[in-house]
This record gives C-alpha cells, sequence and structure tokens, in this order.
C-alpha cells in the first residue's frame, strides 16, 4: 500500500489522537520491566501471507502491525520523524542526509546493530523487484561512515526523508535475513527472511503459510519487554469468522470487524475510529473497455456513493469527495475541480461494449457486497458485468499486471509516508509501482513531480490537490466511499491495541491480557 513527503506532515487530529507509535508503546513498557502476564496473546488478521513475509509488499505491514520490523525512524502523533534505530540524523545540503544508529539495539538472532547492517537492508530494499511503493517515487544510496553513521542521498531533494526511513518496508534486518547470503542484498533483493532477523519486540518464529504464525517475546528488545510472552497469529480472511472468534474468545483482537458484524458484537468489542482509507474503483486505462476515457467517465457517472454508504457500510463510512477524505482533513478546503474530464459515452454507446471484468477481494468483507452494487450501478448505465470474487493474494499480481477491467480497492492515502504524494506517485504514475489503473499521462506526472519536490507544507498539500484534480480528471479511478476502521477487541480485559489511522500498528510491546 504506496506514498513519499518531503517536509514535516502533521497528521489530521482527530486521527493523530489515536495513533499509539509501536516505538513508544515500546519504551512505556520498558518501565515496566516486562513483566506483564503470562498469557499469549491471539489474533487474528485479515491478511495472509502474500508474498512469504517479504518486507517489500503488504506483508511488511503485517510485520510491523504485529510489533515485528523496525526502522531507523517511526512517526510521532502528528506525523513527524522520531528516533527509532536511529537515536539522530541531521540534513547535509539538499539530497544528503546523516543517521546516528543506535547503539544498545541487536537482532533477534544475536548479532549487533550497526551502520553496515543497515546500508544492507536499504540497499535490498532499494534493489528489490518489484520495487516497494514507498521507492517509487525516490532513488536512495546508503553507505556507512563508521560503525554508528549511514549517510543516505537521494537522487532528488527529499526533505521528507526521515518520514520515509519509518515505512515497514525499509525496516532493518540482518544479514542472516537475505537468503542468497551477499553482504549488500544485491544478488536478489527480493529473497528476504525476517523470521528472527529483525530488531522488534516480537520475534517471528514460525509461519504456517496462509493459515497462522507464532511470535515470541524478544527478551534482548532495546526498548523493554513486552507485556506478552508471545502471540498466536491466526489469519482468517473471512470476516464474520473473526468477529465470532472474539464473540468467543477464541482470539483476543480481531482486526478489521466487518460492519455488518460490528452493532452484533456491541460497543465493548468494537471500536470505531477515523481512516485515511478511500475505497475506489481502479479502471483499467491500458487495454479493453476503459481504455476509452468516455466509457471511464460514463463508469463514474454511474456510481452513487451514498447507496454504497447506507446499503453496504451500514453509515459506517462517509460519501466520496475525492481520492483523499476525511481522515485527511487539510484535503477539503484546497480541493479544485477535476480537470480533463472526457464527456461520458451514451447509454446506447455503452450497450455496444464488450463484457467487463470486475473484480476485488475477500479480505475486507464490505467490499465483495459493494461489488455486488457497483454491477448493479454500472449494469443500469448499459455495461454488461462479470465479477471475480477471490482473496486478495490470488489478484494482487493480476490487478497490477492490468488483467481486470476494473477493480475495487480499499486503499489507505497515508500508509507508506503519512503524506499522500506516495500514494499518488506509487498509484498513477507512469512508473508508479502500484498502478492497478495503468495510468500514464503527462499531466499527472507533472503535478505529482511538483508536488514530491515541495518542503513548505500549504505549498505541497496544494499541489497534492492540483495533482488529485488531474487524477480524478482521467477517471482512472472512481472514489466510492472513505472508511472508518472498525477494531476488534474486549477493552474490559485486553490493554495497550494501538488504533492507527495509518494502519500500521496494532499490537505492542505493551498490548497484553488483563
Amino acid at each position: 500500500m504506496p506514498t513519499s513527503r518531503p517536509r514535516r506532515v502533521a497528521l489530521p487530529l482527530a486521527a493523530a489522537a489515536l495513533l499509539v507509535p509501536v516505538a513508544a508503546a515500546c519504551t512505556s513498557s520498558g518501565s515496566s520491566g516486562g513483566s506483564g502476564g503470562d498469557q499469549r496473546l491471539k489474533v487474528a488478521m485479515a491478511f495472509p501471507p502474500a508474498q512469504a513475509m517479504s518486507p517489500y509488499g503488504d506483508d511488511a505491514v503485517t510485520l510491523s502491525r504485529l510489533a515485528v520490523v523496525e526502522g531507523l525512524t517511526r512517526l510521532d502523533r502528528d506525523g513527524e520523524a522520531k528516533p527509532a534505530l536511529a537515536v539522530s540524523w541531521k540534513r547535509d545540503g539538499d539530497r544528503a542526509w546523516e543517521f546516528t544508529v543506535r547503539e544498545n539495539a541487536v537482532f533477534q538472532d544475536g548479532t549487533k546493530l550497526d551502520a553496515a547492517a543497515v546500508v544492507r537492508s536499504l540497499t535490498a530494499a532499494q534493489k528489490a523487484s518489484p520495487k516497494p511503493r514507498v521507492l517509487s517515487d525516490t532513488t536512495l544510496t546508503a553507505t556507512a561512515e563508521g560503525a554508528d553513521t549511514v549517510r543516505i542521498t537521494t537522487k532528488d531533494a527529499d526533505p521528507l526523508l526521515p518520514q520515509r526511513l519509518a515505512n515497514p518496508s525499509l525496516s532493518v534486518l540482518s544479514a542472516a535475513a537475505y537468503k542468497d547470503g551477499s553482504k549488500d542484498g544485491s544478488k536478489d533483493g527480493s529473497k528476504v527472511d525476517p523470521a528472527g532477523h529483525a530488531t522488534g519486540p516480537f520475534t517471528l518464529a514460525e509461519v504456517n503459510g496462509a493459515v497462522s504464525a507464532t511470535l515470541k517475546r524478544n527478551d534482548t528488545y532495546w526498548g523493554g519487554k513486552a507485556k506478552a510472552p508471545g502471540v498466536d497469529v491466526k489469519f482468517v480472511a473471512d470476516g464474520t469468522a473473526r468477529a465470532n472468534a472474539l464473540r468467543t474468545k477464541d482470539v483476543d483482537v480481531a482486526e478489521y470487524v466487518p460492519i455488518s458484524q460490528a452493532s452484533l458484537l456491541g460497543d465493548g468489542l468494537v471500536h470505531e475510529f477515523p481512516s485515511a482509507r478511500t475505497n475506489g474503483l481502479s479502471l483499467n486505462t491500458g487495454r479493453g473497455v476503459f481504455a476509452d476515457p468516455a466509457m471511464r467517465a460514463a463508469a463514474r457517472e454511474a456510481i452513487d456513493s451514498q447507496a454504497l454508504v447506507d446499503g453496504v457500510y451500514e453509515g459506517r463510512a462517509d460519501t466520496a469527495q475525492g481520492l483523499l477524505g476525511p481522515g485527511v482533513p487539510w484535503a477539503a478546503d484546497l480541493r479544485t475541480a477535476p480537470t480533463g474530464r472526457a464527456k461520458a459515452a451514451a447509454p446506447a454507446e455503452v450497450r455496444k461494449t464488450e463484457q467487463i471484468v470486475l473484480a476485488t477481494y475477500t479480505n475486507r468483507p464490505e467490499l465483495p457486497e459493494a461489488a455486488t452494487v457497483v454491477q448493479q450501478q454500472l449494469e443500469k448505465r448499459g455495461f454488461t458485468v462479470k465479477q471475480v470474487i477471490r482473496d486478495y493474494a490470488q489478484l494482487e499480481a493480476d490487478a497490477l499486471a492490468g488483467k481486470y477491467d476494473a477493480f475495487i480497492q480499499a486503499r489507505n492515502t497515508l500508509l507508506d509516508t503519512a503524506d499522500p504524494v506516495s500514494y499518488l506517485a506509487s498509484d498513477f504514475t507512469c512508473d508508479g509501482s502500484f498502478n492497478i489503473t495503468q495510468l500514464c499521462a503527462a499531466p499527472v506526472d507533472t503535478a505529482v513531480d511538483r508536488a514530491a519536490g515541495l518542503a513548505d507544507t500549504e505549498a505541497r498539500h496544494r499541489a497534492e490537490m492540483t495533482a488529485e484534480a488531474a487524477i480524478l480528471g482521467s477517471d482512472a479511478l472512481v472514489p466510492l466511499v472513505h472508511e472508518r476502521f472498525v477494531q476488534g477487541y474486549d477493552d474490559t480485559r485486553v490493554r495497550g491495541v494501538a488504533l492507527d489511522p495509518m494502519e500500521r500498528t496494532l499490537i505492542t510491546a505493551d498490548t497484553r491480557v488483563g
């Protein structure tokens, strides 16, 4: 899930109040001596590993949400970079930074963290194929200057590099994580095993395919021992099954409770909070029916966002305003009308087109239902629609390859760097690494590039909204709704669960039962 940035970015206040950074939680756990209780946590996660727990795809978020991996920095409640595996940093000119590495951190396999380890990990991420989305709009080069100093240079000025380095895909791992055995990860940077080789409060001890995973407490964690001795993770794609497991106490924490189950579980088990997530209909601009801008415009005109909010999300979502919703509150005041939109094809012309394939995934239970409503709305306009509904892991590669005409996905616009420019770059530019729409338009690339180069917060935000207007004008993506998150846990017996609008944290060193 993608992004990038140059200067300090402030998260929305409503969202910020709920953000509990993993590193901060870990630090606070140190004061307790890590004693806590002796009960292992039981957690139901919505998404099974899609890339064998590689840190270079969406599995990186899972590793971060389970408090396994860390990077040089973390983000605080305002989206500002704070120390994690780096204790300090300074800028040297427009394109270079120097980071001082933490002396008291060791990897879970017992080897010591040093500058060389940081360089190896960042170099491997840069060379990975496919490239992590957080690097889709930049190129970085890391070199060690002594045992505890890392110098990082970027191809272009990147004032937000410290925030970028907080992304889970840029986590630091030990030499043993790289299966090819090379010292710099250069042979095949995509083959990485984080199990036992990260620095977080929990160690990934075992992964049982797409079924389960086992974590154990990292007793040498620099921030103090976690309060739970370990975590037993089940990957449960079915949302109703996650809710039932929470209801029967088979799990202590259930990720992404379905809207349909929220009212049944009750307020004590359901925790709803602001989100920077937009659910959208990606239209394939590269081939098929939606290569025609007039057909994309017709699809956009067919969509009724309010019907989705009322009928699918039971009021627990907001109607689509643009790419950036209420979870990014500054966007509303700066939003401008879409530019360059084509005139929509008439229904008679639409009815002459071939059948389109509309795909989405089961991991978020609202999406298949949303797909059915969207199908009905498109068919009312004259389109002939076939649905493909599968687990996300079975769809991602085909979606990225442009094999579907339309794809419904839920996308956190702040996930990669807490600033939407990385999302805009990865999802909508010619070289974007998560470009499901296959969009390649010079006005969009120009607008995104301009936003990426601005350090001033207000100027950057205005430029991002100019880019949004260009993207919406292309009708490559039709916003459907802006989600609100619903996480499940019993607040009378489970403590320390992180409610994070950017979705990077869930289990922390402070999370425990009792």
